[in-house]
Parts: C-alpha cells; structure tokens; sequence
C-alpha cells in the first residue's frame, strides 16, 4: 500500500513533480518518504522520517535537480521507519523504490555480503539493489541486470529503478505488487496505480502479474513474466482523483481483493522482525501483555471479523495453550457472561473501529477490569482509544462493504499474536518461532499465486449464480472459513448459503444435499482429511455436486469424486487458512457479477454498523 512515483522526462524540475504526486498517496499511510533524481547522468538522493512535509522543508533548503527521478511513501516493513531505511535505496550506479516483501533476502544477503557488497540498512529492499549493482558490475546491462535479479527473488514486488549513466531509461517490474506505467508526450511515468500519474497523464498501462518494463522518453517495451516482449492495452482514465482508486478493476471488491499480498505483507512486516525472524508486537504489546499470567482469553468480534476470531481461537488454544472463548458482539453482554477477576483478557476485532455492538462489548469488559485489547484498522477510530492496547492490520482503506483484504490482514495480525503469546509461554522453540514466521512471510507470495485462479473460479461461478441454496463445509481452522465463505455468498449474491463443521453434517444438515444444492467443501490435505474425504462422498452419494478447495494432494486423494476443483498452492498448515480465505472470496465475487448485483453496496447493508 506504499506509494509508488516515477518519472522519465527531459523537462527539468523532476522533484517538484515527484513530490506532487507523493502528496496525492498520502491517503495510504506512511512513516518516511524519499525521492531521487537523475540529472546528466549523476543521481541524487533525499529522504526523509515522518511527514511528507520534512521531505519538502530538506529540498526547499537544497533542491535536486534533474529531469527524471522516483519517490516513495514508505509504511515501514523490513526495519524501523528511520531516513536510513527509508527509500530510494542505492548501491554504486543504481537506485530504486520497492512495494512488497522480498522472502528470500536474508539468503540472498549472506551470499552479497560474501562477495564484499556492504550493506547500511535493515530493509529487504536493499538487498535487490545490490543485487542490481552486482550484475552491473559483472558487465551486463541494465536490461539483463534487471532480468537476471528477478529471477533470484522470492516474494512480492512493485519496482521503480534508475540507473546512472543512463538518463533516457527507468526500468519497472510488478510481482505481487500492483504498478502501472502512464503514457505522456515524450515523457513516461511509473506508478504505483493510476492515481500517482494522474498529475501528469490520463493515458495507463496496467502491467499484469510478473510483467517488467523498459522506458524511454519516446516510448516503452513490456516483457511478460518469461522475458517476451508483450503488448498491454493502453487505459483511458478521466476523472483520476475520485475514479482512478479502482484502477482497471471493475469493482473496488475486486481491487481490494487484488491487493491482498501487498496488504498481507504490511500487516506481517509489522509484527515480524524479517531478519531476526521472530515476532515482536507492535507498540507496548511486548510490555503490556504479560501472557504468562493470561488465564482466559475472551474475543468478541460481529460478521466477518468474529470469523476471524473463530480461527484465531484455534491458534491460541493449540499453540499458545490458552484458554479461549470467541462471541459474536451482539449476544455478549446480554447473555452477561461471568468473567474472571483475574487473569483474564479481553480481545475485540473490528475492521472500522466503530462498530457498535463491539464498542459495547468492550466497555462491559472494561467495567469488569478486565485489560482490553483491539485489531483494528483503523488507528483513530472509538475501540482504538478506548482499548489499553491496539493491534494494527495494516490493509489501508477498504470501499467495498463486503470485508476482504481486511479481513485476512486481521488473520495475519492475530496469527503474529499467537506466535508472541506461545512463545513467551515457553510453548515453542526458537526453532519453530523460525518456521512459523517464515510460514507468514511467504503469504504475499502465495496470495499472488493463488490470484492466477481468478479466471478459473470466474467459471466455475457461473454454475453456483444459477443455485437458490449453497452450503460450505469445513472441519478444524477451516470450519470458520467455511462460514465466511458463506457470508460472503450470501451478502453480495443474495444466494442462501450457510456454512457447517462437516463433521456436522450428518447431524441434520445433510437432510439438504440434492443435485440442486452445490457443496463448497474447503480442505487441504491435513491430518482431518481422511474424516474430510468421509464427509465429502457422504455427499457425492447422495447426489451432490462438491466443489473441492484443496492443494495437490488432497485432490489427488479425492479422485473423480468432486464435480469441480480449485488446486490452491502447498503451504504451511499454520497460516492455510488465511490463504484459503481468498478462493471463497473469489467463488463469492464472481458469483454475484453474473448475477449483476451491486457488488460494492450490496442491499440493506452497511460498511460499519454504528447502532446497535
């Protein structure tokens, strides 16, 4: 969600251009910012910590010139938000900006540093600047240079790159990571969407996954993923300032969606120390918390967000060894629930902050003094002032009313939180502290791989938009799931769907399986797939139509027997579920396009729910 600028030109006062644009992305949120310019084939660099306004005071006392240059609004990730860590980054003859999460810089470091590259920053994105610089120095161009580096990462990336020696070239790449490329007269843009070139051109290229480009004043050249030279279509864009947030998508939903591995790799970078590989909670938590002494767990969320609590709860109780319980905010307080006089605390989730019934929830808790902590979204919103603690998910604003990318940012946050409280309970290992946030680094990655189904489920949908009734199934972590895919049908579909513990289903549920009633069945292939696959041909013998979210394996196991099929990446079972939340978001967008509801603004609801 970091903002993204670049511009090629012979027109001189790039930094006065590269700081306007900067301004229009300050809506995303960042801690640091930084521009560089290339002027007669030398670069220059200024950057500073905080506001965007400490960057402009540094170049009023001492402007850059130059015609080209890039800027960056930088959310800290891979180390503090300080001006050394701040973008650009540079190494001899090249400089960048970068989105996203780079997983594999830590090996990637040792084996640079091993050939004498020395490093000043705690940042991941330093590291393909090296790289970069590395190549160069072996005597390739800047062309091959480039290709050669984006085939040693691993991860997600949005990238603008300059080269000194070089002024009629920037070079761009996106993995993971949306960029877009805009097209002037005799100048060219990069950006990190369509609102940071609005300033200077209505004319967008989208680059599409795996995408890298070259410019030049005069023109530009796209290659694909395995070096081809591509055409994309050009984009017409009016009206850039309100409509351009939804880029070429056709709903803020799917846009939202889209952006889940940069926004998954916000959130994670906010909790784990990527070098040292271990979680530290943001803020005070680390001295707030004590969870040594946490004797209960209480988690209160509504809709989508007490589904994330429904799986967090699995983690805490098998992780961390803690005793849970999750309620939906509407039913707590009336049912007065007994709470601890010691011991206890209390755990609210809600993507706006204001939800009414959640808000209630927490001050019962707080009356009855218990300590009170909050995920939340939004850093100024009512629970985030009333909480003793707050819990950042770092996924920027979201339109759409159905929750998305929020919601699996709330996941990440809730997983990280797990980690910190299992580990300070003596429950883990440093090694298994290793692998499990390793695990939750290599989400923006798999999230980027799983968005490549789109167009499979896009067909898969249609079936399910002519059904009247679907039911989702699930057993363990992925019984919540199953429930949020429903949700999601449901909400924006308007098709009835409910969500069951599989185990469940022959207890009353499977009186409904018929030829007419799709079945979206969500199981990996883990240590309850056997009894999985024993619920799914209860369902096949009776006629019903499965459709199986599984990895390889699980498909392989199934065989024949479900309908229809969505092969999801191997991951590791600690954070599947926040993966698997993004098929069942696709299943439900795709579904109610064809049936031409209002995705967005789906009837009768609304985004946050300020009465009771």
């Amino acid at each position: 969600m970091c903002g993204i600028i670049g511009v090629l030109s012979t027109k001189e006062a790039a930094a006065p251009r590269l700081l306007e644009s900067l301004s229009r992305l300050e809506y995303r949120g960042y801690d640091s910012a930084g521009i560089a310019t290339l002027s007669k084939g030398r670069l220059s660099r200024s950057r500073a910590a905080g506001k965007l306004d400490n960057l402009r005071r540094q170049l009023t006392d001492a402007p850059m010139p130059g015609s080209s240059g890039i800027g960056h609004t930088r959310w800290a990730t891979h180390g503090r938000p300080t001006t050394t860590n701040a973008h650009p980054h540079q190494s001899g003859p090249v400089v960048l900006v970068h989105n996203g999460i780079i997983e594999n810089f830590r090996d990637l470091r040792r084996d640079l540093e091993a050939r004498g590259q020395v490093f000043e920053t705690e940042t991941d994105t330093e590291t393909i600047v090296h790289l970069l610089a590395d190549h160069l120095g072996a005597g390739k161009t800047p062309q091959q240079a480039v290709a050669d580096t984006l085939d040693e990462l691993d991860g997600a990336f949005a990238l603008a790159i300059l080269f000194e020696g070089h002024d009629d070239l920037m070079i761009g790449a996106r993995r993971g990571s949306p960029l877009v490329i805009g097209v002037g007269e005799g100048e060219m843009f990069l950006g990190s969407d369509a609102l940071a070139v609005a300033p200077f051109t209505h004319r967008v290229i989208y680059l599409e996954e795996g995408d890298w480009c070259e410019l030049r004043t005069d023109g530009y050249q796209i290659h694909d993923q395995v070096g081809a030279v591509v055409d994309r279509p050009v984009s017409i864009v009016q009206g850039a300032g309100a409509a351009a947030e939804k880029g070429n998508y056709r709903h803020f939903m799917q846009k939202e969606i889209c952006e889940q591995p940069e926004t998954t790799a916000r959130t994670i970078a906010a909790y784990v120390d990527a070098l040292d590989q271990s979680v530290v909670l943001p803020g005070l938590a680390e001295t707030q918390i004590d969870w040594t002494k946490v004797s209960q767990l209480h988690m209160v969320a509504c809709g989508t967000a007490y589904y994330a609590a429904c799986v967090a709860e699995y983690w805490f109780e098998q992780l961390a060894g803690i005793p849970v319980k999750t309620d939906i905010a509407s039913e707590f307080r009336y049912r007065a629930p007994a709470l601890p006089s010691s011991g206890g605390l209390s755990l609210f989730i809600s993507q706006s902050g204001e939800t009414a019934d959640t808000l209630a929830a927490l001050r019962y808790c707080k009356a009855a003094g218990l300590k009170s902590v909050a995920v939340v979204n939004v850093a100024t919103s009512s629970i985030a002032r009333e909480v003793d603690l707050v819990l950042p998910t770092l996924a920027g604003p979201e339109i759409g009313v159905a929750s998305t990318k929020a919601f699996t940012a709330q996941l990440c946050a809730l997983a990280a939180c797990a980690i910190a409280a299992a580990k300070a309970r003596g429950r883990i290992d440093r090694e298994r502290e290793i692998a499990l946030t390793e695990a939750l680094s290599s989400l923006p990655r798999l999230f980027a791989d799983t968005l490549a189904l789109d167009q499979s489920v896009a067909g898969l949908a249609r079936d399910l938009s002519r059904a009247r009734d679907v039911i989702y199934l699930g057993r363990g972590l992925y019984y919540p799931i199953a429930m949020e895919g429903a949700l999601k049908l449901k909400e924006i579909s308007y098709i009835h769907a409910e969500g069951y513990a599989s185990g469940e289903l022959k207890h009353g549920p499977i009186a409904l399986i018929d030829e007419a009633t799709p079945v979206v069945f969500v199981a990996p292939d883990d240590a309850l797939f056997e009894k999985s696959l024993s619920n799914l041909e209860e369902v096949v013998a009776r006629g019903g139509k499965v459709l199986l979210v599984s990895d390889a394996s699980g498909l392989s196991k199934a065989g024949d027997a479900p309908t229809h099929t969505i092969q999801m990446p191997a991951c590791d079972p600690f954070v599947a579920p926040i993966l698997y939340a993004l098929p069942i978001q696709l299943i439900a967008y795709h579904t109610a396009v064809e049936k031409g509801t209002d995705v967005d603004q789906p009837r009768n609801l609304a985004k946050s729910v300020t009465v009771e």
